[in-house]
């Protein structure tokens, strides 16, 4: 394949990169381009021959600003499309796909939430009602059924289980403070239940309430999956931090059992966010290390407290190769409107870079404290998420937390259902 334009910039290189194979040749030499034998894609204001896919340019990736862009959305083959310019489809998709993978929208001045996140109700995915769509990979998606040569980047389903440990025990192995205020407030609260459960707990006649690992590994086992695991080390703890500390031999251990079946990143605690030296996202990454005896190159951020660019800058210099914070924390999706991993741009250096952004569209808290969905709706909404990327050929990451897995009362059903779903998409 080979595209042709009259200015090649580092957003079009990105983009092609993309998007497409690795053996895509992109060039501004039209003799070159007329000569080729393979499919030609024309990225240029004027059409050159006949047997091509002509995208005639909207401005974007031949700028090196970043300026408020006029968003204007319509209609193509029944999906939602913007940039609209001339030529055989009627958008300039590869802008359009630099705006939404880019996060470009992001850079601009905006409303944050109460934890100083990008606020989804901003995106003009949610505006324009295409939040629960992986839009870029249905944009490709019809132009290679129209177009059977395009070479399209990374077109294998992959389903990928990761799981945050925020909170690796509800009563083991925290302090005696806290267990007996816990333990005294579900009393005042005719919380009977709670208080035996605790008692059972700490006399040894039962498990710890979160301790679900055991029973993750047999779903693991059973259904030949190889999940992630994002593991919360405090060296300090604060209102959003309470996981049990990494001095814990308890922990400790945990941590080593799980870095030795599968692969683990560190889940940068909600305090390291706000360190702008990134001093203590370096000294969590290093406890973690030393812990399990391995390279941590992966990261999810705790409450996906996601700032663009800082956050990625900050994981870059610090030697962080795979992120997983990629979405929204208050509502599920597709916060880059693809289901695809990708090299982050730095839209305000210009510039490509080796951070390679992993997106998940499905988060277990998300659908329960925001969306106020039931198991069943928080199922179906998986089934959902699951047939769309497994007709896009993208990658669908799920993100569930161990205390959403337990058999209380309260969270059983969540437990069911998603046994049910590794079951159903695993026949």
């Amino acid at each position: 394949m080979i595209i042709f334009s009259t200015h090649i910039t580092k957003r079009l290189q990105y983009i092609v990169n993309t998007l497409f194979e690795a053996d895509v040749v992109l060039t501004d030499n039209i003799h070159l381009y007329k000569a080729s034998t393979s499919f030609k894609i024309n990225y240029s204001s004027q059409k050159i021959i006949d047997d091509e896919l002509w995208i005639t340019p909207h401005t974007l990736l031949f700028q090196t600003n970043i300026q408020p862009q006029i968003i204007n959305c319509f209609k193509w083959n029944e999906l939602t499309v913007f940039f609209k310019t001339e030529g055989t489809i009627p958008f300039d998709v590869l802008a359009a796909s630099f705006f939404l993978i880019s996060r470009y929208e992001e850079y601009l001045p905006c409303e944050k939430d109460e934890h100083k996140r990008y606020n989804y109700t901003n995106s003009i995915a949610y505006k324009n009602n295409f939040l629960h769509l992986p839009l870029v990979d249905l944009w490709l998606k019809k132009l290679k059924e129209k177009f059977s040569q395009l070479t399209i980047h990374n077109s294998q389903f992959t389903f990928i289980p990761t799981y945050d440990v925020d909170i690796a025990y509800q009563y083991l192995h925290h302090s005696i403070i806290k267990n007996v205020f816990l333990f005294y407030k579900e009393l005042f609260k005719g919380n009977f239940n709670k208080v035996i459960e605790q008692g059972n707990v700490f006399s040894g006649r039962k498990k710890d309430s979160f301790d679900v690992f055991n029973w993750l590994d047999e779903l693991h086992e059973k259904h030949k999956l190889q999940p992630i695991y994002f593991l919360l080390k405090l060296l300090n703890k604060s209102k959003y931090d309470v996981n049990v500390l990494a001095s814990s031999k308890a922990i400790k251990k945990l941590y080593k059992q799980l870095s030795e079946k599968y692969l683990v990143g560190l889940h940068p605690s909600y305090k390291s966010s706000e360190d702008e030296n990134g001093e203590l996202l370096v000294a969590e990454k290093n406890m973690l290390s030393n812990i399990i005896q391995k390279t941590i190159t992966v990261s999810r951020n705790h409450y996906l407290k996601l700032t663009i660019p800082q956050t990625y800058r900050t994981l870059t210099q610090k030697g962080f190769a795979n992120d997983y914070s990629m979405a929204f924390a208050s509502i599920n999706g597709f916060r880059a409107a693809t289901s695809k991993s990708f090299f982050w741009f730095d839209v305000e250096k210009n510039e490509i870079t080796v951070l390679q952004i992993h997106p998940f569209s499905f988060m277990d808290a998300t659908s329960f404290f925001h969306q106020k969905n039931s198991p069943q709706q928080a199922y179906n909404e998986l089934l959902q998420h699951y047939e769309i990327i497994k007709y896009v050929e993208g990658t669908f990451i799920t993100l569930f937390h161990n205390h959403f897995l337990t058999e209380q009362p309260e969270w059983i059903e969540w437990r069911k259902i998603y046994e049910k779903f590794l079951a159903t998409i695993n026949v």
